[in-house]
């Protein structure tokens, strides 16, 4: 966790260094930040502070901060339905605008975003992408900040063939949210990339039960891997899930690099798992900008009516070889 922390806490000064407005004279300074007056629901997608939501949190009130803009977060567990119960209790607030998950879709979110945009309210979206909804609200300020996630998931199943060097025929299992529309579309992705490199793939679905809790992902994986000893790899694109594998092997009796395993996401037992070769490789979707950049949408749209930005925040993939040179470098700069 501390070397977690440690990252968010380097992340976030060159984020606000790079994005923050330079130095003027002390009178400027005191003039009002430009999101003043400004509120925001905020969808932070999990559970307050865990590995795939603490970025987002702290990437969010630093924009928050910056500009002046009230936050109030909203936590799911990643459940849709509540994600679209909070949505309701956004709007009967009347903010200025709302951040979205796209998990629940299109069709369950539409008749509700042209609710709140005809009562005035800016919507954006962050994490998973609603493109219809994107393309008809874009000149309101609809936009979005995440992976674009097939292609995500086919990134990431080329990083696992060549970091592992998989060979055509290779049994892999893809664990993945298959069931879960829009959002399963990174493992889908995952899946299909590992299939085209010639690989066995079976796809095993992340339950609702493992979505909202983890750790039941081990027993899980440790059963999967006792039954199928020529298991050659592991993928999946579910953060918290991810981080769990690490866990799971050493129950089944493998040594780092026996299976290679690709994920996504930083949490802390992930950057642990890429440190000891558990976790071969995974791709950064840059949580803390999913967190700041819809912060920024609305102040932008809000103030100067600027359309919808979509912006792919994964910016690669991430290996053991790289965290080893990153973590250092990070706890010098914090010193």
């Amino acid at each position: 966790m501390k070397i977690l922390r440690s990252i968010l806490v380097a992340t976030t000064a060159l984020a606000t260094i790079s994005l923050a407005v330079p130095a003027t004279p002390a009178r400027a300074q005191a003039a009002p930040k430009l999101g003043a007056g400004l509120t925001m629901y905020f969808q932070m997608g999990g559970n307050p502070g865990d590995g795939a939501t603490l970025p987002r949190e702290i990437g969010a009130k630093a924009a928050a901060d910056l500009y002046g803009v009230k936050i109030v977060e909203q936590f799911s567990g990643w459940a849709p339905e509540k994600m679209i119960n909070q949505f309701r209790q956004a709007m009967a607030a009347s903010p200025d605008c709302i951040e979205i998950m796209g998990h629940p879709g299109n069709a369950a979110f539409f008749p509700l975003v042209d609710q709140a945009e005809k009562a005035g309210i800016m919507v954006t979206a962050g994490n998973v992408p609603l493109d219809e909804i994107e393309a008809k609200f874009r000149q309101n300020g609809f936009g979005y900040a995440g992976t674009y996630l097939f292609e995500g998931g086919e990134e990431t199943a080329a990083a696992m063939v060549a970091e592992g060097h998989l060979k055509p025929g290779d049994e892999a299992l893809e664990y993945g949210l298959f069931s879960e529309g829009p959002r399963g579309e990174s493992d889908r992705g995952l899946a299909a990339g590992l299939k085209k490199a010639g690989l066995k793939v079976t796809e095993l679905t992340i339950s609702p039960q493992v979505d909202a809790d983890s750790a039941l992902a081990v027993p899980i994986l440790v059963a999967y891997i006792e039954r199928h000893p020529n298991l050659k790899a592991i993928g999946t694109q579910h953060g918290l899930v991810t981080s769990f594998i690490p866990q799971a092997l050493k129950e089944a009796g493998k040594k780092p690099g026996d299976i290679i395993v690709g994920g996504i996401d930083l949490a802390p037992a992930t950057v642990s798992g890429l440190e000891s070769g558990y976790i071969t490789t995974v791709l950064n979707q840059q949580l803390y900008l999913q967190g700041f950049l819809p912060v920024v949408q609305c102040v932008m749209s809000k103030r100067y009516f600027m359309p919808g930005l979509n912006i792919n925040t994964a910016s690669g993939t991430v290996n053991g070889a790289l965290i080893k040179k990153l973590v250092p470098l990070i706890k010098k700069g914090i010193e």
